[in-house]
């Protein structure tokens, strides 16, 4: 990463404290993974950026990044895959899809794709049911709690993205 992301500014809700690995396995840096106010279009869609932060600022994805090394594929991928997962059965769905949607920042090397700040952008449209008989922070906790997920997964010795 060429320059230091800032942090994006206070989380909408209490931020998840996620205690990453260190390159050998053993307990590593903590972080801070947040999420901005979302905001709710009129088709439903809930529009938000979740980021992991230090105390410098942003970090770069390769710290949750498997031990094992970062994959070829993009870091959008796989934690889009367990990010998917983690809220499986609150999200609609079309077409047998789940209505989710993600994007990272480019990296300055796309060969090297986890070379990115980790800061991604998040779209989701809740399942009906759930978005009429859950609280709006309610819905916001469930995100980030499996934005948290998404990052311990990734982080593990090695990972295929598989909860």
């Amino acid at each position: 990463m060429s320059a230091t992301v800032p942090r994006p500014g206070p989380s909408f809700i209490r931020e998840e404290r996620v205690r990453l690995r260190g390159p050998d396995g053993s307990p590593g840096p903590e972080v801070l993974l947040g999420m901005n106010e979302p905001s709710i279009m009129d088709d439903g869609w809930w529009l938000t950026t979740l980021w992991g932060v230090d105390e410098t600022g942003v970090i770069e994805a390769t710290m949750v990044a498997p031990l094992a090394g970062p994959p070829p594929e993009q870091p959008v991928s796989l934690l889009g895959r367990i990010l998917a997962g983690a809220l499986s059965g609150l999200l609609d769905q079309e077409d047998g899809r789940q209505l989710i949607r993600l994007r990272m920042l480019p990296a300055d090397d796309e060969s090297r794709p986890w070379r990115r700040p980790l800061l991604l952008w998040l779209a989701v449209r809740w399942d009906p049911v759930r978005g009429a008989v859950m609280r709006p922070n309610e819905l916001a906790r469930e995100i980030l709690r499996a934005f948290a997920r998404s990052v311990e997964v990734a982080n593990g010795p090695s990972s295929s993205g598989q909860a």
